[in-house]
């Protein structure tokens, strides 16, 4: 019996150690090459890395965003799903990056991968857009914005310019998604959005691709877990 409880016991403790530690061994590096940078260079360096976060190097992203255009072919109704996206995406971006709230990438990642297959599926199954689904973009920026710390991580923040860093990453993850966003509204869906075949080609067609896709990164990520 002592020699089940001892093991237990240490089981429990290095448990409690790690989730007491947590925020300091996910605390954020500091980007000491800035560190006396001129606030402008500061913001420019910013805005190019949450830009190019987006265009090229997120895929997940881009796919994310494309999903997004596709059950409604109102320009509003997109840019207001980019806004809540956006809103909440800095919420936990700021969050984490300040240690209040931090989620380690192997577990946000999967979760990324699984909201742009949510949206997909949804594409399919519904339609036309419903009032949740504002709610539900809102939910998922809030799980984005964990995996973008996870990558400004990598490159810190001067110490003493964090909000103007912050901000600045998100003026670029912004434009990068309106980027997105005025591409597939003037290339795909302005031209197309009128023909019989719209929905059954272009809303099916795009949105089956980007779950299949998703659904792969899923299982990778999982994969990479184990």
């Amino acid at each position: 019996m002592k020699d089940f409880i001892v093991p237990a016991y240490r089981k429990w403790v290095i448990l409690l150690t790690v989730l007491f530690f947590s925020p300091l061994l996910f605390a954020h590096s500091i980007n000491y090459a800035l560190q006396n940078a001129p606030a402008k260079d500061v913001v420019w360096f910013y805005t190019k890395l949450g830009f190019t976060h987006i265009i090229p190097k997120g895929a997940d992203h881009i796919l994310f965003v494309v999903g997004l255009c596709l059950l409604s072919t109102n320009i509003k109704t997109m840019l207001w799903q980019a806004t809540a996206f956006t809103v909440a995406h800095s919420i936990t971006l700021a969050l984490s990056m300040k240690n209040i709230f931090v989620a380690p990438a192997p577990v946000v990642e999967p979760i990324i991968a699984l909201s742009i297959a949510f949206v997909a599926v949804e594409n399919i199954l519904v339609t036309k857009l419903k009032p949740w689904r504002i709610a539900v973009v809102f939910l998922f920026g809030l799980i984005h914005g964990m995996g973008f710390a996870s990558a400004l991580n990598e490159i810190g923040l001067p110490a003493d310019k964090f909000f103007t860093s912050i901000l600045s990453f998100n003026l670029g993850v912004e434009l990068g998604q309106m980027t997105v966003i005025v591409a597939m509204f003037s290339l795909v869906i302005l031209p197309l959005k009128d023909k019989v075949w719209y929905r059954g080609r272009v809303v099916y067609g795009l949105s089956s691709m980007i779950a299949l896709v998703a659904g792969y990164w899923v299982v990778e990520r999982v994969l990479m877990i184990s």
